[in-house]
Order: structure tokens, then C-alpha cells, then sequence
């Protein structure tokens, strides 16, 4: 495997989990009697820093439907945590308004490129004018200077 398992971390990665769920409004317990369920999510809330009893308590008191949920999560946030060690494989982040976004995509589609490329496109494609501007701009006043010593 090529992402190493933490169980400290990652039981508190499902602690997290678990009690956003919960939060939601997801029943993240097995059992159907409302006060059972009850007394085991406040367990659960008490049991933030102890991971070994974390996972008992999934063992014991998780809702089994949750089971692969909770396992795509933990290992989509164990490839981020691992990718984060190095800088070009660590996720990066931009706010772009939807409009913005929405022609990034738009033009990305036509381009056949993905979203990363046509924005690296796109800053190359404006250097490069602007730089093409700024030599149109050197010859203009060449041309103007020969022209006025004349």
C-alpha cells in the first residue's frame, strides 16, 4: 500500500468523521432504541483523545451503513494527508467566483485541457502578448526616431 496507516491519527479522523455525521443529523449508531443511541454518541463525544477506545466504540456501536462511507473518507484523507508532505503533490486551492469558474471549465472543454493546464495556458498566453506589446512598442519608437532624424 502505498499510503503507510496511522492508527492515532486516523481513529481521530474517524472521531471526526463520526461526530460531523452526527451533527448532520445522520443516525451514525446501530442501535434503535433512542436513548441507547443517545448514551453512546455522548460516549463517543467523551472519547475525542483516546483513539484505542474510538475504534471500540465503532466496533461496538457504529451504525453499520456508515461503514464504507467511513472507510472512503478515511482514505481519501489519509492520500491528502500524504500527498501534503511534498510541495508538488500537496492540493492547492483558488477562490474563483462561479462565473469565473464556469469559463474556466468552458474554455478548458474546448481546449481539451485540464482545469490546472488552461490556467497555465491562459498566464503564458498573456506573458507572452504582453511581451509581444512591449517589442511592438521598442520597434514603434525605433521606427519613430529613425523617421525624425531624417
Amino acid at each position: 500500500m502505498k499510503y503507510q496507516q496511522l492508527d492515532n491519527l486516523e481513529s481521530g479522523w474517524k472521531w471526526q468523521y463520526l461526530i460531523h455525521r452526527h451533527r448532520e443529523g445522520l443516525v451514525i449508531t446501530r442501535h434503535l432504541d433512542q436513548l441507547i443511541s443517545e448514551e453512546a454518541v455522548n460516549l463517543l463525544l467523551q472519547l475525542e483523545h483516546q483513539p484505542t477506545q474510538v475504534v471500540e466504540w465503532i466496533n461496538q456501536h457504529m451504525n453499520p451503513a456508515l461503514d464504507k462511507q467511513l472507510k472512503q473518507s478515511i482514505r481519501a484523507r489519509r492520500k491528502r494527508h500524504f500527498n501534503a508532505e511534498t510541495l508538488h503533490t500537496k492540493k492547492k486551492s483558488i477562490d474563483l467566483e462561479y462565473s469565473a469558474w464556469k469559463q474556466l471549465v468552458t474554455y478548458a472543454q474546448n481546449q481539451q485541457l485540464t482545469l490546472s493546464d488552461a490556467i497555465s495556458h491562459l498566464i503564458n498566453a498573456t506573458t507572452d502578448t504582453a511581451q509581444y506589446r512591449q517589442q511592438m512598442h521598442a520597434v514603434k519608437d525605433d521606427l519613430r526616431r529613425l523617421l525624425a532624424t531624417d
